[in-house]
C-alpha cells in the first residue's frame, strides 16, 4: 500500500523593498512585502494544520485567511478596480464569511495557488494605473492608492491574525 502524500505549503523568500521609493513604487512594494509575509507564516504546514481552528471560540484558521485573501484581491483589484467581467471567486449566495466556514484540507494546496494567481492577476490590473485613478465604490470615488493602503492594512492585520493562529498550532512564532 502506497502513502498518500501530504501537501505542506512551500518555504517562501520575502523580498525587502525599497524604503525611500517614490509612493507609486513603494505602495506595490508594502504590499508585496505583506503577502510574502503571511505566506511565510504558511510555511511549512500541512493542509490539515492550515484548516485547524486554534484559538476558540473563534473558527478562524489560516485555510480560510488563504481563501478569504484570495477573495479580497480578486474583489479589489480586478472586480472593482479593473471592473473585469468576471464572477467573484465564491457565490455571494453561499454567504458573506463562505471562504472561513467551508474547508477542506485536501483542497489546501488548490486554495494556495488560488491566492498565488489572484496576487498574480491584481499586479497585472494594476501594473499600468495611476495612484489618482479612481473606481465607484457605493456612489463614492475610491482611488488606486487607497487600495493599495487598504490592501496593506487588509494584510497586516491578517498577519497578526495569522501569528496567533500558527503559534497554536505548531508553537511558531516570530516574523
Amino acid at each position: 500500500m502506497i502513502a498518500a502524500m501530504t501537501w505542506t505549503a512551500p518555504e517562501v523568500t520575502r523580498p525587502s523593498g525599497d524604503t525611500a521609493a517614490d509612493e507609486r513604487t513603494l505602495l506595490p512594494s508594502l504590499l508585496t512585502w505583506h503577502r510574502s509575509t503571511f505566506l511565510h507564516k504558511l510555511a511549512g504546514l500541512t493542509g490539515e494544520q492550515l484548516a485547524t481552528a486554534s484559538v476558540p471560540p473563534s473558527n478562524m484558521t489560516l485555510l480560510g485567511l488563504v481563501r478569504h485573501l484570495a477573495k479580497v484581491e480578486r474583489f479589489w483589484f480586478r472586480l472593482r478596480y479593473a471592473a473585469q467581467d468576471i464572477e467573484p471567486l465564491y457565490d455571494p449566495a453561499l454567504g458573506k464569511d463562505h471562504d472561513f466556514e467551508v474547508l477542506d484540507a485536501a483542497k489546501a494546496e488548490e486554495a494556495y495557488d488560488i491566492l498565488l494567481e489572484e496576487i498574480r492577476l491584481a499586479g497585472e490590473a494594476a501594473a499600468e494605473g495611476s495612484l489618482d485613478d479612481t473606481f465607484d465604490l457605493g456612489g463614492n470615488p475610491f482611488s488606486l492608492r487607497m487600495l493599495y493602503l487598504h490592501m496593506i492594512g487588509e494584510y497586516a492585520r491578517h498577519n497578526g491574525h495569522a501569528d496567533l493562529i500558527r503559534e497554536r498550532v505548531d508553537g511558531h512564532t516570530g516574523a
